[in-house]
């Protein structure tokens, strides 16, 4: 009998990982022992087998927002402008970290994101490395389950082909010009390509239960959340800049990496790194990395 997708997902994220980072996740959630529900491992990292000097990522999903936070203006933040990202030490390893609420998990993983970032990201495997209680563990498993629905939805009507691996394929072309990403152009394709199995079990399962509508208007769709999520990238580093040590220098590798310059941070950027980045917003519109 096929598996359903929700099994397929529950599966995978419960699958074995490395203990290192499952000690990290506990540790995490540790840090917020009034609101953490959920700590997901995801990203390159999952497939290497030496976690040592890499940055791994993780999203710590809370209940909300006021009680993970000590200090209003990071709550604020964090609900304007999905998600706060910091960065971790635990036991020799180095990480970043996303926080969202469990509502604003759901919703960014669902057909209504206004952004690509979530849902584009765990529609790829990942690991639930910590849960609060069952009802946490199951309410993530099901979050994550929407995701795949979400790319393929979109993806149908931009497809040339409707089986599930060219869905796939298109959905992350797609959403990888939805972002600013440092990864080397093809990327999109070969993440499928590293394991076509595992991409088409989930897609057919997928199309087996059957997908959201799809939108009216594709294409309009997609240029909506290119135009978005290119600019949500840039105001995210800009926060994370605040919040993240050396992030106004990430973000001005990013701005260079996409937008062909060749920023250097001055001292005074450094001392103020809000605003500092705010100033350095124009120049991703200039060099033709936001259209």
């Amino acid at each position: 009998m096929p598996q359903t997708l929700l099994s397929l997902v529950a599966a995978e994220l419960t699958a074995a990982a490395d203990p290192r980072a499952a000690a990290m996740a506990g540790a995490l959630a540790a840090k917020y022992p009034a609101a953490s529900r959920a700590v997901l491992f995801y990203g390159s990292c999952l497939r290497e087998q030496n976690l040592d000097g890499l940055m791994l990522d993780f999203y710590l999903i809370v209940s909300n927002y006021r009680d993970a936070y000590g200090k209003r203006w990071l709550a604020t933040a964090n609900r304007l402008i999905p998600p706060n990202v910091f960065p971790f030490e635990h036991n020799g390893l180095i990480a970043k970290y996303a926080v969202l609420s469990e509502a604003d998990f759901a919703r960014l993983n669902s057909p209504a994101a206004d952004n690509v970032s979530v849902w584009a990201r765990f529609a790829q495997p990942a690991r639930l490395l910590w849960a609060a209680d069952d009802l946490a563990r199951q309410r993530a498993i099901g979050v994550v389950a929407s995701a795949t629905p979400t790319l393929l939805s979109l993806a149908r009507p931009m497809a040339d082909q409707q089986d599930a691996l060219s869905l796939w394929r298109t959905g992350f072309t797609l959403t990888y010009n939805a972002e600013l990403r440092a990864e080397r152009k093809g990327r999109s394709l070969s993440i499928v390509d590293a394991d076509p199995d595992r991409y088409r079990r989930f897609g057919e399962a997928a199309l087996a239960q059957g997908l959201p509508p799809s939108p009216a208007d594709a294409p309009a769709r997609w240029r909506q959340l290119q135009r978005r999520g290119k600019f949500l990238s840039v105001i995210r580093l800009a926060k994370a800049s605040f919040t993240y040590a050396g992030g106004i220098d990430y973000l001005a590798w990013k701005i260079n990496r996409h937008a062909g310059t060749a920023i250097e941070i001055r001292p005074w950027q450094r001392r103020w790194p809000l605003i500092g980045a705010l100033t350095l917003l124009p120049r991703l519109f200039r060099g033709g990395a936001i259209r």
